[in-house]
């Protein structure tokens, strides 16, 4: 098994290390990379707004990466009286390490759709919601939390950027080092990597590899492109896809 981790850094050459080091043959290749999103200035004021009880959601690591400093800059810490709730435990760990606030999760898999299953998020009607999240993000949970009730705010904490690479040369680079296991964490990275190479390589090799995803939605997916050798990971961080890849 040789693996090419196409998630974005630092966590791609976390996870290749950790593989290299369990004697296994692993290369980083992202696929985006993150920049400080458009609202991170307004973020201050809108935590400021909210009221004892309302709700605050953060949709991945790289919110608390870029709000954290946000915060820092304008004097301001993360208020104590709203209630905090993560896509899951590497995200509420994050968000922990740096407040000391206590942060609800979904124990079962990282999604929206784990998330909205919260037996605290079932009541919500006239809360206000604050979704800290990337551009662009999936709608299922700000829907869902409508439906319920509650009045919903984004702040765009980051934006995604796709990273460029020539596929016909990356195509040559990856099948001349034999990649049999792709790791792919996202949806739009999936479509990338699958648009990326020229049509050969992807006939020939790419549909080929085994696949490891971070959710059902994204298996699914994957099978409508063509791939058939598909394994979902039990998380989305680099101790779940480790398993996965053991």
């Amino acid at each position: 098994m040789t693996i090419l981790v196409t998630r974005p850094e630092p966590a791609a050459t976390e996870l290749v290390s950790r593989l290299r080091n369990l004697g296994k043959l692993a290369w980083s290749f992202p696929l985006i990379e993150f920049t400080p999103g458009r609202d991170l200035q307004h973020l201050p004021h809108q935590l400021a707004a909210l009221q004892p009880g309302d709700l605050v959601f953060l949709l991945s690591q790289q919110v608390v990466t870029f709000a954290q400093p946000a915060l820092q800059h304008h004097t301001t810490a993360w208020p104590e009286a709203l209630n905090y709730y993560a896509i899951g435990r590497s995200t509420a760990l994050a968000l922990h390490t740096v407040s000391n606030l206590k942060v609800d999760y979904p124990h079962a898999r990282e999604t929206s759709e784990e998330l909205v299953r919260l037996n605290r998020l079932q009541q919500v009607n006239g809360k206000r919601a604050l979704i800290l999240r990337g551009s662009p993000g999936r709608e299922l949970l700000a829907e869902t939390l409508i439906e319920r009730g509650a009045e919903v705010q984004y702040c765009e904490c980051y934006q995604r950027c796709e990273k460029h690479y020539n596929g016909a040369i990356e195509g040559r680079r990856w099948r001349d080092r034999g990649i049999t296991t792709l790791v792919v964490t996202s949806g739009e990275m999936l479509q990338q990597l699958f648009s990326l190479f020229p049509p050969i390589d992807r006939r020939e090799w790419l549909l080929h590899c085994r696949l490891v995803v971070v959710s059902e939605r994204l298996a699914t997916q994957a099978a409508e492109l063509g791939w058939q050798d598909i394994d979902v990971a039990d998380g989305a961080d680099n101790d779940a896809l480790l398993r996965a890849l053991r």
